[in-house]
């Protein structure tokens, strides 16, 4: 019976080990799907649209070759059509049977630079989630989503490679293939086990079968002296001639070492079998249990609005553009190249850059530091919107200095072609505390300038704060205003009583006067909403410092103001001269109906001009 035990055992082992091998070798079928794209009409773009990309289930492996330098970006879809339409491009699209068909589609409105491409190069536009150059091949591992597209293209002039293969994954995992060969080769060993008991257990059955003695005589008394030996009487055999009892040991020690011989040898290469086949298995041969999940962190419920549309940037995104602003900002600082600066900075931001620019060209060693964005971007909160122009608030703090503080600034987008630029820009102090915002996969929406929805519309809030601070506590906005920006206002205030008694001390006091103002800049706030029903809003205010003569014989004269020496060109003034000052601020602004204080969250002030009255 353990013979055929044994059989089938082996049977069994053979089954389940061709079964896990047929899984990994003639079962196991291709790895990837593929799909050729051509473009009949060679253009300086090709646009894959995301149907083409979602046509099969995984992620995506896109592989594009031609001579030359070779460029692909993924972004947006509605985003990358809108940077398209002012140049013809193939768009490459399924048809009804899913078969891949490539269109040209003309441009919608006239091309920025004339004739029929824009020749304008896709490298390095603020617009793509992210983008690859390569030489000859460029191989791009993809997992975009529905809503998403790829732009393929060189220059921008020269026509874009047209040897496009796009391939899904599929799934070749066999978790059965290495439970079933283990199985299998438990079941050999077994097999040989019972095969070996069956054997053994047939040769103690063929051993000899000894008769039993017959009847033995009757005793009869005999004498002592005719004993025989004894040795002779128990073996028959003289004493001098049996073997010793430490002989029949070892003889027996050595027959029991032959058997355990024979069965390693048979045991063994099934065992070293089990073992190659479990460990020539991959991961993939091998069911994959789900580790315990870790228990998450609780976060405010953030409801995504109805019919709200995607942010204008990603999270990866926003870094990579806010570092290469600071990257741009500190090479225009140091070569004192207000141009580059232009390509990152607008409005307030580029005007204070502007004149501080004039001053270290004229003021030997000026030390005035400059504010620029941090390295790691700690809150990102884009617009959620698909029109232009577009905005995004971005809170960045030092990665190598705790000591160092956060920069707020806002970054505009005029067009779908421009680049984005840092529009305001301030250092937020350690006691400022940023409201609570939504996540950037989210974005936020932009409150408009005359919103009724806060304590103070975002159109209000420069003059409000100027007011304030030019009437104190007699101005109607006194009490609306948290500490932080008290302080700031009085600090202004204290500046200007500075101004005064600086000219009572040289005696002019009765021969010239000072008169200040301070406005609301002729730039739009930018205002993001906070979940609080709140909003950040940037403004920036104009502080005007005049200095005039009171009497026709006195001349304004500069003393040692190097800075109005460098500016104006002169060393005084007959009728007078005027200083301006441009403050950026960044304010946390309450609800309509709510009690809280209009929160100063930064600030920043540059010296904007120095002019001579004529």
């Amino acid at each position: 019976m353990r013979f055929v035990w044994a059989v089938v055992a082996f049977v069994l082992a053979t089954v389940l080990i061709g079964a896990g091998i047929a899984q990994r070798t003639i079962f196991i079928g291709p790895s990837e799907q593929r799909m050729e794209l051509s473009v009949e009409t060679p253009q300086p773009y090709v646009l894959v649209d995301a149907d083409v990309l979602a046509a099969h289930e995984g992620l995506q492996t896109l592989l594009v070759r031609g001579d030359g330098e070779i460029f692909v970006a993924y972004g947006r879809t509605p985003d990358m059509k809108s940077w398209l339409s002012d140049t013809a491009y193939a768009n490459v699209t399924l048809t009804k049977d899913g078969e891949p068909k490539s269109t040209i589609v003309e441009a919608e409105q006239e091309p920025a630079g004339g004739g029929e491409t824009s020749g304008r190069s896709p490298v390095g536009a603020d617009m793509w989630l992210d983008s690859f150059t390569d030489t000859d091949a460029l191989v791009a591992e993809l997992q975009l989503t529905e809503g998403h597209s790829v732009l393929i293209a060189r220059d921008g002039v020269a026509p874009a490679p047209d040897d496009i293969l796009v391939s899904w994954g599929l799934d070749t995992r066999t978790p059965l293939a290495g439970p079933l060969m283990v199985a299998g080769a438990v079941l050999l060993v077994a097999g040989l086990v019972l095969y070996i008991l069956a054997i053994r257990h047939q040769r103690r059955g063929r051993g000899p079968r000894r008769k039993g003695p017959g009847p033995l005589p009757e005793t009869q008394p005999i004498g002592v002296t005719d004993i025989p030996e004894r040795a002779a009487v128990e073996s028959g055999v003289p004493a001098s001639e049996r073997p010793s009892a430490a002989d029949e040991s070892g003889t027996g020690r050595a027959q029991r070492m032959a058997r355990t011989r024979r069965r390693l040898a048979i045991g063994l290469p099934a065992l070293a079998l089990t073992a190659v086949l479990a460990t020539g298995c991959s991961a993939e041969s091998w069911p994959q249990f789900e580790t315990a999940t870790p228990t998450p962190t609780p976060t405010p419920t953030v409801v995504t609005p109805e019919n709200q549309k995607p942010p204008v940037v990603s999270e990866k995104q926003g870094q990579r553009i806010v570092s290469e602003i600071a990257a741009t900002l500190e090479q225009a600082d140091a070569d004192l190249d207000i141009e580059l600066a232009e390509t990152r900075l607008t409005g307030a931001a580029l005007e204070g850059r502007r004149t501080e620019y004039t001053l270290r060209g004229k003021i030997a060693e000026r030390a005035t530091e400059l504010t620029s964005p941090r390295e790691k971007v700690k809150i990102l909160l884009p617009e959620a919107t698909d029109s232009w122009p577009r905005t995004v608030l971005v809170l960045t703090v030092s990665e190598k200095d705790d000591t160092v503080p956060p920069v707020l600034l806002t970054l505009t987008q005029s067009d779908p072609w421009a680049k984005y630029k840092v529009a305001a820009m301030a250092d937020m102090p350690a006691s400022s505390e940023f409201p609570d915002v939504a996540p950037a996969w989210l974005g936020a929406t932009r409150v408009p300038s005359e919103s009724p929805f806060l304590s103070l519309p975002p159109a209000e809030l420069a003059a409000a704060f100027s007011d304030y601070v030019d009437a104190g506590d007699k101005s109607e906005y006194a009490g609306r205003f948290d500490e932080m920006a008290q302080k700031l206002a009085e600090s202004v205030r204290e500046s200007r009583a500075a101004v005064v008694k600086g000219l009572a001390d040289k005696g002019a006091s009765k021969t010239s006067k000072a008169a200040f103002d301070m406005a609301a800049a002729a730039s739009e706030p930018l205002s993001m909403a906070t979940l609080d029903s709140g909003a950040v809003i940037a403004v920036n205010v104009v502080d005007t410092e005049t200095i005039t003569p009171t009497s026709r014989d006195a001349v304004i004269r500069f003393g040692d103001n190097e800075e109005a020496k460098a500016l104006t060109g002169a060393k005084e003034s007959a009728k007078g001269v005027q200083t301006t000052y441009g403050i950026q601020l960044f304010f946390a602004v309450p609800a309509q109906g709510s009690n809280e204080q209009i929160r100063l969250l930064a600030y920043d002030q540059d010296l904007l001009s120095v002019k001579v009255i004529k």
